[in-house]
């Protein structure tokens, strides 16, 4: 997950807690391998591998990919899991090299869901075109954890992958999960503290990875229609709902959304908290 993880769990029995934590980890590292785009030996490989050619799925993956495809269509193209190719242009290191325009148009012709053929059978991507789950991977293995330890206790849990958490009610002690906003001009601090009861929170900002050229800074999520980073987007918007997933892509589609990110979630009538 990129990211320090945590299970927090309300008991004072060691051993629930750590047979607990060890099936979380375990959930985790499946999700992990299974969907990574950094591996050689998963169906994403195969996928991203097929130049064309039909690639057998399992139903999990096709959950995932359809998902996707309403992200796709509810975002107007904003959201696009083959818009991946596009880190071969970019690296958020810190540093100031940008990518040359005529780089971008050449990665370009590799992105577009549209181009895509899948059903529950199998996956079709044309040659020289990928996916990539990052964008809701994370999100989807903090529910997935949270609903498998559920259904083998009682006991209120949190999972939290990197800041990224949901709570599967309040512990009965503190009445809420406390949990910090990074604060973005100081990374490390809280900007403030949620009491978080039921439900998930998720972030997306350029705390980390970004790059400053000509007094300029980028952030790392890209507009797959331009190639380019999002503009005058919020330095970080933290999103309340249901669930992580739900939480993920709407905070990501905000900060795409630059200057119109508090209007767009006012539209989509949830709690977020959004740093400039």
């Amino acid at each position: 997950m990129a990211s320090p993880c945590e299970i927090l769990i309300e008991t004072d029995d060691a051993e629930l807690a750590r047979q607990l934590c060890l099936s979380g980890q375990r959930e985790a590292r499946r999700i992990e391998q299974k969907f990574s785009r950094y591996r050689d030996d998963n169906i994403v490989h195969q996928i991203n591998q097929g130049q064309g050619q039909a690639i057998d799925i399992d139903n999990e993956t096709y959950r995932l990919l359809q998902f996707a495809d309403r992200c796709y269509q509810l975002s107007d193209g904003l959201f696009d899991i083959t818009s991946g190719v596009l880190g071969k242009a970019w690296r958020f290191d810190g540093s100031n090299r940008l990518p040359g325009q005529s780089q971008l148009d050449e990665l370009l012709c590799t992105v577009g869901w549209e181009k895509v053929e899948f059903n529950p059978q199998y996956v079709r991507l044309p040659a020289g075109m990928q996916i990539d789950f990052g964008g809701i991977g994370k999100e989807y293995a903090v529910d997935k954890v949270l609903t498998d330890l559920k259904q083998h206790c009682d006991r209120e849990i949190m999972v939290n992958f990197g800041g990224d958490c949901h709570a599967s009610g309040p512990p009965a002690q503190q009445g809420a999960w406390m949990t910090g906003i990074e604060n973005p001009l100081k990374p490390g601090d809280a900007a403030e503290v949620i009491r978080l009861a039921r439900g998930a929170l998720a972030t997306s900002g350029d705390a980390y990875r970004f790059i400053v050229a000509n007094g300029k800074r980028y952030g790392h999520i890209l507009n797959p229609k331009t190639g380019w980073p999002a503009t005058d987007s919020p330095r970080s918007v933290t999103v309340a709902a249901g669930t992580c997933t739900e939480a993920g892509i709407l905070s990501t589609l905000a900060i795409l959304q630059g200057k119109d990110a508090e209007s767009f979630l006012d539209a989509q009538q949830v709690k977020y908290w959004c740093y400039r």
